[in-house]
């Protein structure tokens, strides 16, 4: 009986084309429903119901672990959900599966926060704060030092396997010259971008919704993006 399709709740950012990737990888049908974050589309309440953070991704899968329908939030867990459901890019034993496990939280707690910094300081700020660019751009550059050592000697991320460690991390490397990055200074690494981005996989995911997002051009959008809509209590 054919699988019904995941519901996919996200927009064109880096940790949405995360999940988009990992769906293209794993061959699951999947329906992607766009939540435009510059229009406020993340803090309606039927969304709020399955990502109470307000941010994207989510989704919703009808042939959840028991047969029941199951929603998550957080692309990192959805990443292992999904990996789970199907098998693929995390491995089953221990040493391997918590290999790939500490690479993807270096992305959650390391990769994105921190990128995300350097590109809001550089482009978004509505003034230019030079110790906060600075200090950003630093670590951006402190944390591709870090991933280049470690493919000067692994082939991806987290060992000689394609991983949703590499999966996680390249959809946020893509911004690189936003980040004060030049990619030819770090030729493990790039090796390694050249690689990812060359799989078909990974060429459709980043597509998705892609076509949707919009540069933000007004102060409404900067204001849902960053302003006190973000931090309203809801």
């Amino acid at each position: 009986m054919p699988q019904a399709p995941i519901d996919v709740y996200s927009w064109a950012t880096p940790n949405g084309h995360k999940v988009h990737i990992m769906l293209e990888e794993c061959g699951l049908p999947y329906v992607a429903h766009p939540v435009n974050i510059g229009r406020g589309d993340q803090f309606e309440p039927a969304f709020l119901e399955i990502s109470p953070n307000n941010k994207i991704p989510a989704i919703t899968d009808p042939d959840g672990p028991d047969g029941q329908p199951i929603s998550l939030f957080e692309s990192g867990a959805i990443l292992v959900y999904l990996a789970g459901k199907t098998g693929r890019f995390l491995p089953e034993g221990d040493r391997a599966r918590f290999e790939v496990l500490q690479w993807l939280m270096f992305q959650m707690g390391g990769v994105g926060p921190m990128l995300g910094q350097a590109h809001h300081f550089r482009l978004y700020a509505p003034e230019k704060i030079g110790y906060a660019i600075d200090r950003y751009s630093n670590e951006a550059r402190r944390l591709y030092g870090v991933i280049d050592r470690r493919l000067a000697s692994h082939a991806f991320i987290a060992g000689e396997s394609y991983s949703i460690a590499d999966i996680a991390i390249f959809p946020w490397l893509r911004s690189w010259e936003n980040q004060g990055i030049v990619l030819t200074e770090y030729p493990h690494l790039k090796a390694w971008f050249d690689r990812i981005a060359a799989r078909p996989a990974v060429q459709r995911g980043v597509k998705v919704l892609a076509d949707l997002r919009q540069p933000l051009t007004g102060d409404k959008d900067r204001e849902t993006l960053f302003g006190k809509t973000q931090y309203q209590r809801r």
